[in-house]
């Protein structure tokens, strides 16, 4: 996933109420990390592939994965954001719920007031 599309996406989920975080897997290789709350998270996209799946990791132990959604290899950032709110984590083989579930209170972005700052003023 490109770095800035990332960005995108982890603040819509997190307007959303969904704990995500931008993930950085290696050298201009990001991804979206959500925190799923029982220790477990769930890492999007950080391999290079074209498809969208994640592997769903504890303490660094994978325990469940999201195998690749058909047809995510042309999502746009809006459904790129369904698909990962929609993602139903509860079995080791992850599905997607036929409807997305309801949003909670939105979180803050990351980095806050330093964003940028943080970020090397990479973006506007």
């Amino acid at each position: 996933m490109e770095e800035n599309r990332a960005r995108r996406v982890t603040d819509a989920l997190r307007e959303r109420g969904i704990n995500a975080q931008m993930a950085h897997a290696g050298v201009y290789q990001f991804g979206v990390r959500v925190s799923l709350g029982d220790g477990r998270e769930a890492v999007w996209d950080t391999d290079g592939t074209a498809g969208l799946e994640a592997n769903v990791m504890r303490d660094g132990v994978l325990v469940g994965f999201v195998p690749v959604i058909a047809g995510s290899e042309d999502f746009d950032d809006q459904q790129t954001i369904d698909a990962i709110a929609r993602t139903d984590y509860n079995q080791p083989i992850a599905r997607q719920r036929s409807t997305v579930p309801a949003a909670t209170a939105p979180l803050p972005r990351q980095g806050g007031v330093f964003r940028r700052f943080l970020d090397g003023f990479r973006y506007r």
